[in-house]
């Protein structure tokens, strides 16, 4: 469920028009919904009620800083992967001990930020890190609470790009070795255990892989706990999938998905720690564009939009999907042609979709592109120079830009060229 609905024959975000906000900020332009990514939380909340938790917002999925300060605001955690993430979520207002660090690649840096601002844990991927952590932490008198990421070698039937918990994936440290790393990371001076993480992947659309991985965590602390570790904490990472094909998609709802935690580590007297992303944000935002041209091509016609791969890679990445909507509600009889949509970037991947069905829509029409509030601003670029893409949070009749489109004197001085090249004669 989201709060994008058609009244009076134009699509609204909550109670304001998108033609508003159009004519207002410009477009390209993301809007968010305060109304969905509330309720999107609270449904998590309910899911795991009676169990002793706390849901850690992963800020990957969508990192500004109003999307940030509602979730805390509600209660949230917050899962980050860099530096830049762990100060997001501390300017967001988010207390450290509730910022969960989690990535194969953490730097010493970043470990000595996250130790010397605040950190509820790190979720260590490798031996390496593990090690230099607890150099990291011993330098500044301090022990790193950590949860060692175990490869579970699920298969979790997503999208390759996206999947984390086959052994031939980065993440990780093989389960088989678990006991031996837990030996060695007890050991460490600068090493506190309090937990096991797990996480096999994005956009799950069956619990089975959940179950599975889950199970496999639940044998694994029992001989944890036997080996001597204090094991209080079980982080279970996200990947709940989302209806992007609204019309034949079901994925399962995080009630089910709270049931498979309660069989599998529920029995453990853990703190379960979940990181959903994509399922709290991705349906509660659009990217809202205008069409530019209607083109009409030898075999096909293209809808050139203002949005382009720039703004929304998914596709091109990933050849995701994403429901097109015109702003301005069609008819049941109409007639609903097939058209490429694409974008003014200049490679043929800057294709939104191919040959789908859509009303005739001509320049100047407004057009949204649904479930496209989880990766998609915090992927986008400036490829062929293009502004970022500006951000809006709804709330009610009330809308403010949460995210200023640059001005193209503000892109261009990031740049600076060198005293010793000439000036062009």
């Amino acid at each position: 469920m989201d709060h994008f609905t058609y009244r009076d024959g134009i699509l609204h975000a909550e109670d304001v028009p998108l033609t508003t906000i159009a004519e207002a900020v410009g477009t390209p332009v993301y809007v968010y919904s305060t109304a969905t990514l509330t309720r999107h939380f609270r449904v998590f909340e309910e899911a795991l009620a009676g169990l002793d938790h706390l849901i850690c917002y992963a800020v990957k999925a969508n990192s500004n800083l109003a999307v940030l300060r509602l979730m805390g605001s509600l209660g949230a955690g917050m899962d980050v992967v860099s530096e830049g993430e762990y100060r997001r979520a501390r300017a967001a207002g988010v207390p450290g001990e509730r910022i969960v660090f989690s990535g194969v690649g953490k730097t010493r840096e970043e470990m000595r930020v996250a130790l010397e601002g605040g950190i509820r844990q790190f979720n260590v991927e490798s031996e390496p890190e593990l090690f230099a952590l607890s150099e990291v932490a011993s330098s500044l008198g301090l022990r790193a609470p950590i949860a060692l990421r175990v490869n579970p070698d699920v298969d979790a039937k997503t999208h390759a790009k996206i999947a984390t918990g086959k052994s031939e994936n980065k993440f990780g440290i093989p389960i088989a070795r678990a006991r031996e790393v837990y030996a060695e990371a007890a050991a460490l001076p600068g090493i506190a255990v309090v937990g096991v993480d797990v996480h096999i992947g994005s956009q799950l659309t069956e619990l089975a892989p959940f179950e599975t991985a889950f199970t496999r965590v639940a044998e694994l602390v029992p001989a944890l706990r036997a080996d001597g570790h204090d094991i209080v904490r079980v982080d279970l990472g996200g990947g709940l999938g989302i209806p992007y094909r609204r019309a034949n998609e079901a994925p399962p709802l995080p009630f089910d998905y709270g049931e498979v935690i309660r069989r599998t580590v529920g029995p453990l007297g853990c703190e379960i720690e979940i990181e959903p992303g994509r399922l709290i944000v991705g349906n509660a935002g659009i990217l809202l564009t205008r069409v530019i041209w209607r083109k009409n091509g030898e075999g096909r016609d293209f809808l050139i939009v203002d949005a382009a791969m720039n703004d929304l890679v998914r596709p091109a990445m990933y050849d995701a999907w994403h429901d097109i909507v015109p702003v301005a509600e069609s008819s049941p009889g109409d007639e609903l042609p097939p058209v490429d949509v694409v974008g003014p970037v200049c490679e043929t991947g800057d294709t939104f979709a191919r040959e789908r069905p859509l009303p005739v829509l001509d320049s100047g029409d407004l057009v949204a592109f649904r479930s496209a509030g989880a990766y998609g601003a915090v992927m986008a670029s400036e490829y062929n120079s293009r502004p970022l893409v500006p951000e809006v949070l709804v709330r009610g009749d009330q809308f403010d830009v949460v995210r200023a489109r640059p001005s193209f004197d503000e892109m261009l001085k990031r740049d600076s060229i060198p005293s010793w090249i000439p000036e062009i004669p």
